[in-house]
């Protein structure tokens, strides 16, 4: 799920002149001196069980993962921001509010839910990650449980994304009203339609 793409370093693309050396050399050598961890375990499970291609995008902010120097890596955080990476890291129990710059909302949920030391945990049987997530997180708020999009390979951030019968299951029950008033108008255009042209024979 993280891996440093070598061929994104291209200076001449970063900033022009001989800085552009200097920056990236830099940045290649913080980042080797981040402890990260790289959780392909998750990934692996939910396009297996899925059949979907799943990215790093589930869980991160950029969806070639933290490493690298664009923005969402780490070779492109400020200071304030390496010590929010850092908060994530020592949240080892539930409940911690986390807000890492290197993961999305979806990230930051999974380590308040169940907290670095628990998640680590899960990453030899990634198939109870969804049950520990429980089904009380819908962050995109389209009726489908974060944890079961986690299984489903959809992205648990966009209300457009999910299995498309409980997408139109729960958009049919949350806007039935509004459906039957379309058919109903519908209806009524249609029989005034007909009666009109009926007038003008």
């Amino acid at each position: 799920m993280l891996w440093l793409d070598h061929n994104c370093f291209k200076p001449s693309e970063i900033c022009p002149g001989p800085l552009s050396v200097l920056v990236t050399i830099f940045a290649i050598l913080v980042i080797c001196q981040l402890p990260v961890h790289s959780y392909p375990e998750f990934q692996a499970y939910s396009e297996k069980h899925s059949g979907k291609t799943v990215d790093c995008a589930m869980c991160h902010v950029n969806a070639e993962g933290p490493i690298g120097i664009l923005p969402g890596q780490l070779g492109s955080l400020s200071p304030a921001d390496m010590e929010k990476v850092n908060q994530v890291r020592v949240a080892m129990s539930p409940g911690v509010k986390v807000d890492s710059p290197i993961l999305n909302k979806f990230g930051n949920q999974i380590i308040k839910t169940l907290g670095e030391q628990r998640f680590l945990e899960l990453k030899s049987d990634p198939s109870k990650l969804a049950a520990a997530l429980g089904k009380n997180s819908d962050l995109d708020g389209d009726g489908i449980p974060d944890s079961d999009e986690y299984m489903d390979g959809t992205d648990p951030l966009n209300k457009y994304s999910g299995n498309p019968g409980l997408l139109f299951i729960n958009n049919f029950s949350r806007y039935h009203r509004h459906i039957l008033l379309a058919v109903v108008a519908t209806a009524l255009l249609g029989y005034g339609i007909v009666n009109l042209l009926k007038t003008f024979d």
